[in-house]
């Protein structure tokens, strides 16, 4: 044995570089020859200048960080801690994989090997790291796996990436955006909706995530609008974040008045980017959209009295309808193609809300499928979601005292998920005061006389009145009943309850 290595090492120093470096590589054959496996390189970046990062070296990292976190009951390799700079002492360290340690991943029920190798530069304080890849010859793995890990790293990086919340700047060029990180903590768990809404929302969410080939095959651009209407605090804002929280997306707030014209709202749209929710608030206060159709209309009844030889001033008809002639502006149109026209398409995987207090105040033709595809109407809070406020903000309370609230929220004129809440967040600390108080306001909004309780019954005879929301267009609609012996019930529990509360406190 000895004497090998010494004739090894007489070789290596007599022999040109040239045919070292032939027998290696025809030992590297024989040795892949005879191995049931493949081997694949992935290094941190491409060529020899270490400049351009390798995307699929990123995407490893991030997979084999989720596959140790996973499965901590297996054996693990040995694994290098970090921490961040700048990160709390609470945040858990990220995980890696030591250099020149390997671990074991399956799929498609074969076992497949990653190592991690890194290598001091010559004369350099610098390393050249790279993943090595060991996989069967005998199956076809390489292009399905590497699609997975793939498509796992970019959802992964995705969740957990930090949000931005954009607005347009709205400087000379009108093109830019100012973001800074979105925290908002509304979740679909935290909104005071009705059950079925949610669900209907969630639903609606997840199937428009993952209907990527859906939409291809059908020939649809991939987006989804939505229209949310209502008074004001009845949550359409925190929908809004509720639904980005939800989906992980980024969101622009664009602000119509910040924007010149048609071209620079083009811009805004192009610099977007995909997995982002558009959202335009107020959609029916943040510019007269529906003043170009009377415009336009103004101009040919013009035109006619023109060529049947009379006049009039087109200037003062152009200032009545709110423009200056030849003033450029947003216009439906712009809006238009932007919702659903060609400019629409320039990404994919976008979400666009429109949010109003009065339905009635946005052109129709920026309600249609294709542009807002769900119409969500939110108005006042029901008795499920009263429920769940109550539990939030103050904890339990007696099954009779909530019965009384869920009651005053059926006979009463209705409050908002925001007046609600400022309620219960006054009286916070005494949860029957609380409620009491939530009590008061409801039948204060919603009280009702004698002789008007009489004048009710007497029109109950003939029929009910009816309270609703909706979902649209797709009709789906549920409506609760709340006739006049309903609150006929009310005031007699009402009634029942403020004698016993004031028995107990000795009055």
């Amino acid at each position: 044995m000895w004497s090998l290595l010494g004739l090894l090492t007489v070789l290596h120093n007599v022999l040109p570089s040239q045919l070292l470096s032939l027998l290696h590589s025809l030992w590297q054959s024989l040795q892949d020859s005879l191995t049931p496996y493949s081997y694949f390189d992935v290094p941190e970046f491409l060529g020899s200048s270490a400049v351009e990062p390798n995307d699929l070296y990123r995407h490893v990292h991030i997979y084999l960080h989720n596959s140790l976190l996973s499965s901590p009951s297996s054996p693990l390799p040995r694994l290098t801690l970090s921490l961040p700079r700048g990160s709390s002492p609470s945040s858990p360290p990220s995980l890696s994989l030591s250099p020149n340690h390997a671990v074991e991943d399956s799929f498609s029920g074969h076992r497949l090997l990653w190592t991690h190798h890194a290598d001091t530069l010559h004369d350099s304080l610098d390393e050249r790291r790279s993943f090595s890849l060991r996989l069967p010859k005998r199956h076809s793995l390489l292009l399905p796996y590497i699609s997975h890990v793939s498509s796992v790293a970019d959802l992964l990086s995705h969740s957990s990436r930090q949000r931005r919340l954009f607005t347009n700047a709205g400087n000379s060029s009108g093109s830019a955006w100012a973001s800074v990180p979105f925290r908002h903590p509304a979740t679909f768990d935290t909104l005071a909706l009705d059950p079925t809404l949610k669900h209907f929302l969630v639903s609606d969410l997840d199937s428009f995530v993952t209907g990527r080939d859906f939409y291809r095959r059908t020939g649809r651009a991939w987006k989804r609008g939505y229209l949310l209407h209502g008074p004001p605090g009845s949550g359409k804002s925190s929908l809004v974040a509720a639904m980005a929280n939800h989906l992980h997306y980024d969101v622009y707030d664009l602000e119509l008045t910040k924007v010149a014209d048609n071209s620079d709202l083009r811009a805004l749209l192009i610099q977007t980017t995909n997995r982002s929710i558009i959202v335009i608030e107020d959609i029916d206060c943040s510019l007269d959209l529906t003043g170009d159709r009377a415009v336009k209309a103004s101009k040919t009844r013009k035109r006619t009295r023109r060529m049947r030889g009379t006049s009039d001033d087109d200037d003062d008809d152009d200032r009545s309808n709110g423009y200056e002639a030849g003033e450029a502006k947003v216009t439906l149109s712009g809006l238009l193609n932007f919702t659903d026209g060609l400019w629409s398409c320039c990404g994919e995987e976008r979400v666009i809300v429109f949010t109003t207090n009065y339905k009635g105040g946005v052109d129709p033709a920026l309600l249609r499928p294709g542009r807002m595809d769900v119409h969500v109407k939110l108005g006042a809070i029901g008795a499920a979601a009263v429920r769940e406020l109550v539990r939030r903000y103050v904890g339990e309370v007696r099954e009779e005292v909530m019965e009384m609230v869920e009651e005053s929220v059926r006979v009463g004129k209705g409050m908002t998920a925001a007046e609600v809440g400022e309620v219960l967040l006054r009286h916070r600390e005494e949860p029957e005061e609380a409620v009491r108080e939530l009590v008061g306001e409801m039948q204060g909004k919603g009280s009702v006389s004698g002789e008007e309780l009489s004048e009710g019954l007497e029109e109950d005879e003939g029929g009910s009145t009816e309270g609703s929301w909706e979902v649209a267009p797709e009709g789906k609609r549920r409506k609760e009943k709340s006739g006049w012996e309903g609150r006929v019930r009310f005031l007699g529990r009402l009634k029942s309850l403020t004698k016993s509360d004031s028995g107990r406190r000795g009055v």
